[in-house]
């Protein structure tokens, strides 16, 4: 495993690191502690020392279990979780600060540490990011000992440029892979100017970059890849990408070619954002322990070439970029 600064935190931490939405549960699953308990294990013993998860994750089953698993670890593995999403209706008016010290109060008691290594909003409406009083409670928080860092969990890239303007943020989280290749071009640099973090999620496009998802599969009723590719749930980017999936299965076809190059188009599609070193860590999600084992096992893949760099961005000109790249 390799490690990569993040950003100012200054944290060492894996390059692939872990995504817990769907661990031991989740996507239309009951949670099974005993699988989340192999993943995170297997995770740990693979050398990832970053794992992200959520109060809303299996309704804090997964916050549980990571807390959990990190304590029973003698070496440092880095916790962040997110907050924000328990708020019904999810609205800006919602957000309050003694709502928020309270969700971070219950993530402390959910995971049982004593402190949070890295809370972040968790995708909360536009006007949240403008509120100063929002920021200076984790600005609080911080020198009570609760937390050690602060983030944002983010849809848009515009969200992301006006929340880094708060001293207390260190780290971005945002939608980024060979669908989703705009922040690269908007986010990346000016991330790097500000020493910001970025986590990239959704990898693999909810599971199509696999290239194991076909016009014909099926998903549960409760798997959002069932119920929210129009947005009906949350942002329809947390689905697929925001990609029609028509378009998807084209371009896939043809990313399996040079790009892919004989290799698992996964492993390729992770490797691909790795050659971004502007990038702190990488979290694919994964719902068994073989999952776990072949996202290390991307990380171990040579460089792309300049070739297959050029094949990632035409066939994303190509099929993708019009359907999405303005709309993140």
């Amino acid at each position: 495993m390799q490690y990569r600064t993040l950003g100012k935190t200054g944290w060492k931490v894996s390059e692939i690191g872990l995504g817990t939405w769907q661990v031991g549960g989740g996507w239309g699953k009951p949670f099974d502690p005993k699988k989340a308990e192999e993943i995170l294990h297997t995770a740990f013993d693979r050398g990832i020392n970053f794992v992200d998860t959520a109060d809303v994750y299996d309704g804090g089953l997964s916050e549980a279990a990571v807390g959990k698993a990190v304590r029973e670890r003698s070496e440092k593995i880095y916790v962040a979780t997110k907050c924000g999403r328990r708020i019904q209706p999810h609205t800006a008016e919602g957000y309050t600060t003694e709502r928020l010290r309270k969700y971070v109060e219950d993530s402390l008691r959910n995971t049982g540490l004593d402190q949070l290594d890295l809370i972040q909003l968790h995708c909360p409406p536009g006007p949240v990011y403008h509120r100063d009083e929002i920021f200076r409670l984790f600005e609080d928080l911080k020198k009570e000992g609760k937390i050690a860092a602060m983030g944002v969990s983010v849809e848009r890239i515009n969200e992301a440029m006006t929340a880094i303007k708060y001293d207390v943020v260190s780290t971005v989280q945002i939608i980024f892979n060979l669908f989703r290749q705009r922040p690269a071009e908007m986010l990346f640099n000016l991330a790097s100017l500000n020493s910001i973090g970025l986590i990239v999620r959704v990898p693999l496009a909810s599971g199509l970059l696999s290239g194991k998802i076909t016009p014909e599969t099926q998903f549960d009723k409760d798997d959002h890849r069932y119920f929210n590719r129009d947005g009906k749930a949350f942002d329809k980017g947390e689905t697929f990408s925001g990609v029609p999936l028509p378009k998807a299965f084209q371009a896939i076809e043809e990313l399996n070619g040079e790009f892919a190059d004989g290799h698992d188009l996964a492993a390729q599609a992770l490797r691909w954002i790795l050659m971004f070193k502007q990038v702190g860590t990488v979290i694919p999600g994964a719902s068994s322990v073989d999952q776990v084992e072949r996202n290390v096992r991307a990380a171990q893949l040579p460089p792309l070439s300049p070739h297959q760099m050029q094949e990632a961005a035409r066939i994303y000109e190509k099929y993708i970029k019009e359907e999405v790249h303005q709309l993140w």
